[in-house]
């Protein structure tokens, strides 16, 4: 059930649309482009740079992309934050015009899931608790209380204004790729730390085979200076050369991103790449990869309620692995829903193993100004705030090749400026590994 998706944490715990986007009329479309920004303020952020008018032949490319993205619904659910939802038919989703998945068939048959291997505490258990006999609304789309049908996945809709906040059409839905750094170790976990790039995380070594990986996070909606930067906690899945062009990454978590939902909401995410982030890939469900096999979780939706400072913690819990039979690697949320799953057709290395996981956050610093942005990770405090002010990865497990899951014992950790965002693990028997990560960017010791 959804209702045992999200977890509440007490404080006491250890420290119908049409078929396709409307053809408007360029000349209103146009004019209503135009104002673009002026109605789009959120949380004070300045959307005015992005009011601009745009030519008959980008708009052109605009809606003939928007028309692939997006597919015909057979419903459609309008969120209480402006987000719309439509249920589309397993079939026709977007993953299945990859030209990899073009004989692809949706995996019908539940994957094996990973075994507990070590005895632990029930996560759910002592001071931790859930709301019991509650469908707990988690995702904003849900409030109104419409379903997608059976045979149908909820889909959010993507719109002009979305494809315009973005750099340029082939950037849309896309991370910036990376730079390499030549006096960078070869085997340095910051996949992509330059490009403004910075990270709070926890990994393991490069040595082992690994098939999957699993923690829980709480979630926040931390502050976000530039309309440009994102602020996001997750986990990466990874495996090939992190000084190359053919580094494999899965990753899956919660995210603030302004230019691409066009909010400061915090939001279920996710993204996959087998190129170093140069052409492949993407996040959600905005480019042809993820197949969802879900129908009440929407990739992209906004998550409720959130933590708050020295309160109630939210938390959600991602879990990602290969099936061993069909070798597709799966995304499960909360207790074991299956999302869907990004088909072994899709990766090269990855279509093995994975080598290294990361579990952590990562923010955009644009220097805006010539100095470091106030965007918070996080809650926006640092590691040593402790329980119910900073934020929080538990339970940090590994799948092996037996597909089992154990807790992790050895990791590392790293933060490229401490002074800004930190990271501090420790280990307990009710949350196994865990770490506090964070911080609110720039301050006076973070110029």
């Amino acid at each position: 059930m959804a209702s045992n998706a999200y977890i509440i944490a007490n404080k006491r715990a250890v420290s119908s649309h049409p078929h396709r986007q409307p053809h408007l009329p360029l000349l209103l479309l146009l004019f209503s482009l135009f104002f673009i920004g002026k109605f789009d303020l959120v949380s004070a952020l300045n959307y005015t740079k992005y009011t601009r008018k745009v030519s008959n032949l980008r708009l052109q490319r605009i809606q003939k992309h928007l028309e692939k993205i997006n597919k015909p619904a057979v419903i459609t659910i309008e969120s209480p934050d402006g987000d719309i939802i439509d249920c589309v038919h397993k079939r026709k989703q977007p993953a299945l015009d990859h030209p990899l998945l073009k004989k692809h068939k949706i995996q019908r048959v539940a994957p094996e899931m990973p075994k507990v291997k070590t005895l632990k505490r029930d996560e759910g258990s002592g001071d931790s608790k859930r709301k019991e006999g509650e469908d707990l609304i988690w995702q904003m789309w849900h409030r109104n209380g419409t379903r997608c049908p059976k045979g149908t996945v909820p889909i959010r809709r993507s719109t002009t204004r979305d494809v315009l906040r973005a750099k340029s059409l082939f950037h849309f839905g896309k991370k910036q790729s990376t730079t390499i750094n030549p006096t960078r170790r070869a085997d340095a976990p910051d996949v992509v730390s330059s490009n403004g790039h910075e990270h709070a995380i926890a990994y393991t070594g490069t040595s082992q085979e690994v098939y999957g990986a699993k923690a829980t996070i709480n979630v926040w909606d931390p502050s976000i200076q530039e309309v440009n930067e994102f602020s996001l906690s997750q986990i990466w899945i990874l495996s090939g050369s992190f000084d190359g062009s053919d580094l494999n990454s899965i990753e899956a978590g919660w995210q603030v991103s302004p230019e691409l939902y066009g909010d400061s909401r915090p939001r279920l995410f996710t993204y996959w790449t087998s190129d170093s982030y140069q052409a492949t890939g993407c996040y959600n469900l905005l480019c042809a990869g993820f197949v969802q096999t879900n129908g009440r979780i929407a990739i992209g939706a906004a998550i409720s309620p959130v933590s708050q400072y020295d309160a109630n913690q939210y938390d959600i819990t991602i879990l990602i692995w290969k099936d061993p039979k069909l070798g597709n690697w799966w995304m499960g949320f909360g207790d074991n829903n299956l999302v869907g799953y990004w088909p072994a057709e899709l990766f090269t290395h990855l279509a093995d193993h994975a080598t290294m996981v990361e579990w952590g956050g990562e923010v955009v610093n644009s220097r805006a100004n010539g100095k470091h942005t106030s965007t918070e990770m996080g809650s926006g405090h640092f590691a040593e705030d402790g329980f119910g002010k900073s934020s929080y990865f538990r339970n940090l497990e590994l799948v092996d090749a037996d597909n089992s899951l154990s807790s992790v014992h050895d990791i590392s950790t790293l933060a490229e400026n401490t002074n800004c965002y930190n990271i501090k693990n420790s280990y307990n028997n009710e949350w196994g590994t865990y770490f506090y990560y964070g911080g609110p960017g720039n301050n006076p010791l973070c110029p």
